[in-house]
């Protein structure tokens, strides 16, 4: 499989490692410096592009990558408030483009993820747990909350019927600095956030009652599985169009 790459940082080089490993071909490589490329035959010649950059980037990054018919594989997050319709639209079967979404790419994230929509199920029926989220990221990590603890909220409230919204809780920065708060009314999830340290990403869901506590947490090692990941919904995605996301591609 022919890869191109957008985005050359630690996951861009982590991606590039595990995908030559697993006998596939990098053709292109685009940063920063090197927007031009989008528009080379070599870019045009790849199978899939991988996407790995800023939110505010992103979105562009499709753009041009579907101006040349690539497929894109993308990470990033933060795009979806105000491109998401545009994005369906491109992915429809009259749009003709594709795009593999996940704020975590993960093999354990996926399985962590169906635990969490099966444990919001059984949950529903104990109104005396409430739940709150909490994720640590790295300091270099701009948005807060993380996609990924988004995107488990998200599960939760469609699950769970006390549970209206999502709300963004405190977030302790790397100087150890406080902002938001942790008050939020019954029908909303507080999802908390801290930035420490290199942290590749720890998320946990906590359900609390005056009895007992139920705590699932995910702990990422390294940003490995991340990558790796990607690469999978890349192997994926060459044989599937549309509007791809991590459930099409493992059935829990």
């Amino acid at each position: 499989m022919k890869i191109a790459l957008i985005g050359y940082g630690k996951m861009g080089k982590m991606i590039e490692q595990i995908a030559l490993s697993r006998g596939h071909e990098i053709v292109s490589i685009i940063d920063v410096d090197n927007q031009q490329d989008f528009d080379s035959p070599e870019f045009a010649s790849a199978d899939v592009a991988i996407e790995f950059t800023a939110p505010t980037a992103a979105y562009g990054n499709y753009l041009k990558a579907f101006a040349h018919n690539v497929k894109v594989v993308s990470g990033s997050t933060g795009w979806m408030a105000d491109h998401k319709a545009d994005v369906e639209r491109m992915c429809s079967p009259e749009g003709g483009q594709t795009l593999f979404w996940a704020s975590n790419f993960s093999v354990g994230v996926a399985i962590f993820s169906a635990v969490n929509r099966y444990l919001a199920k059984i949950m529903n029926g104990f109104q005396q747990y409430d739940v709150s989220m909490e994720e640590v990221h790295h300091i270099h990590k701009l948005d807060a909350p993380s996609g990924t603890a988004i995107t488990l909220a998200e599960e939760i409230v469609a699950d769970l019927d006390r549970k209206d919204r999502w709300v963004k809780g405190t977030l302790v920065a790397p100087d150890g600095t406080v902002s938001g708060m942790k008050d939020c009314a019954p029908d909303e999830l507080r999802i908390d956030s801290i930035r420490r340290d290199e942290v590749p990403g720890i998320h946990s869901i906590c359900y609390d009652s005056e009895a007992d506590c139920i705590t699932i947490t995910h702990d990422a090692h390294s940003r490995k599985g991340f990558a790796l990941g990607a690469v999978l919904a890349a192997e994926y995605t060459v044989d599937h169009k549309g509007l791809l996301t991590i459930s099409d591609m493992f059935k829990f």
